[in-house]
């Protein structure tokens, strides 16, 4: 009889045992999945920040928002100054092709300029030799005519 009690003792305790084992193995899965989700502090130290634990599962749910807001003005940001870069750039070819323009057309109104004085007009009449032309010998003179008579 003495045996039969110390056997359901034993089998008590070992029960005991596995429901204590079963029970602490439960609070360890438990405690290891809330470990990763530990609610954060009010105060972020500069030690939190760099150990990542700003970056746990809960605080990214919180902000997941917040961080699509911040992604979505970057690649507008990014973006936005690629087309200003283009932009840039083609000003930049334009203000050179109207230089080029200016040059050539000062050159080419300095050229008419030149081709079109009295002097180089009557050498050219005069290399032709198509002309009757003559550079005249005395100065122009005015001819008045007096209003009364018409």
């Amino acid at each position: 009889m003495k045996e039969d009690i110390d056997n359901k003792n034993d089998n008590a305790n070992s029960e005991q045992g596995t429901s204590n084992e079963v029970s602490s193995l439960k609070e360890a899965i438990v405690q290891q999945a809330i470990e990763g989700e530990a609610p954060l502090s009010k105060n972020f130290t500069l030690k939190k920040i760099l150990g990542g634990d700003i970056l746990s599962a809960k605080a990214m749910r919180q902000q997941i928002w917040l961080i699509i807001l911040i992604v979505f003005f970057l690649i507008i940001y990014i973006s936005n100054r690629y087309s200003v870069q283009k932009d840039l750039i083609k000003i930049d070819e334009l203000q050179n092709e109207l230089q080029d323009a200016k040059y050539k057309a000062l050159s080419s109104s300095s050229q008419i300029t030149e081709k079109s004085r009295e002097s180089h007009i009557l050498q050219m009449l005069q290399n032709n030799k198509d002309s009757v032309l003559k550079i005249a010998n005395q100065p122009p003179y005015i001819i008045n005519i007096p209003e009364g008579e018409e």
